[in-house]
């Protein structure tokens, strides 16, 4: 497959801002990581649009509606190692959705690590998409998620058959953190190639919010839970990405689960790259994802 010059310009980039060096501390440097989020999005965009905040629980909503009158909600929850984010990245994919479907898009900015451990998080999750029903019928609510915005859907969906509350339509997985504990060997070999992430900065941050919390309980690592009865599910795998393996794993379960599932792999590509800025790679995977939500 060739790789375009754009993406070998967004690995220089990552190498320049030494994204892997922060992620290869013990214990993490989640302050410094944090310099990079923003909170609320900028730019005559969202001057234009109809752009409002408010709080469920302990989480800040960011609504967007660039069509009004819209009975569709994708709710996009965003990664950061559970210790950061949104970042500008985040807000360039919602911008970029919203422009092409029909979509109200609410950015969850839930409590983070260390401050708050993932019952804490967690359970804002829940609290957010019960009131999404509320507003809106489950069947026009999707989800996405990008690295532990996707453990975080994941564990959410186990929690609502668990107690057979409505699901939405569908869940959108970008690049997902499956397994908090890091301790599948294929990682080693997968790290030597990743050009953003590495186990021991990943690890330290999950155990920062993992609190009183075992790393394997499903709330952490839904790659150990039950897939029966999930939803429509897209995965977004990169091949150069020291989740990929344990993805690879939730699929296989998911598979065995009967679940209607459809897997994007990019091949040779990083930790989110769907929504890298710039990368031709990425905005073919984003335009995949519109695609779907458009369905």
């Amino acid at each position: 497959m060739k790789l375009s010059v754009t993406y070998y310009i967004i690995l220089f980039v990552l190498k320049l801002k030494g994204i892997k060096k922060s992620f290869s501390q013990d214990p993490i440097d989640y302050k410094k990581i944090r310099k990079e989020d923003v909170h609320y999005p900028k730019g005559r965009f969202f001057k234009r649009i109809h752009t409002e905040q408010f709080n469920v629980s302990e989480s800040v909503i960011t609504e967007v509606k660039y069509t009004e009158n819209s009975d569709k909600l994708l709710i996009f929850i965003h990664g950061g190692a559970f210790v950061s984010g949104p970042t500008q990245h985040h807000w360039d994919v919602l911008k970029k959705i919203a422009t092409h479907s029909s979509f109200v898009i609410w950015m969850v900015d839930y409590p983070k690590a260390p401050e708050k451990d993932i019952v804490e998080i967690s359970e804002n999750i829940d609290l957010i998409y019960t009131t999404a029903t509320k507003q809106f019928q489950s069947t026009n609510i999707s989800m996405i998620g990008d690295s532990v915005g996707g453990t975080l859907i994941t564990s959410l969906i186990q929690r609502l058959i668990q107690k057979e509350f409505k699901l939405p339509k569908q869940i959108i997985l970008v690049t997902p953190v499956m397994d908090a504990s890091m301790t599948n060997s294929e990682i080693d070999k997968v790290e030597k190639i990743d050009p953003m992430l590495s186990k021991y900065g990943v690890l330290s941050a999950k155990k920062m919010c993992a609190g009183n919390t075992d790393l394997k309980a499903t709330i952490m690592s839904p790659l150990y839970g039950n897939f029966e009865g999930f939803p429509r599910t897209i995965l977004f795998l990169a091949h150069h990405d020291i989740m990929y393996p344990d993805a690879k794993l939730a699929e296989a379960k998911m598979r065995h689960a009967n679940v209607n599932i459809e897997v994007i792999e990019g091949i040779n590509m990083p930790h989110i790259w769907p929504f890298l800025p710039v990368m031709d790679e990425a905005k073919i995977a984003l335009t995949q994802i519109i695609n779907i939500l458009n369905k």
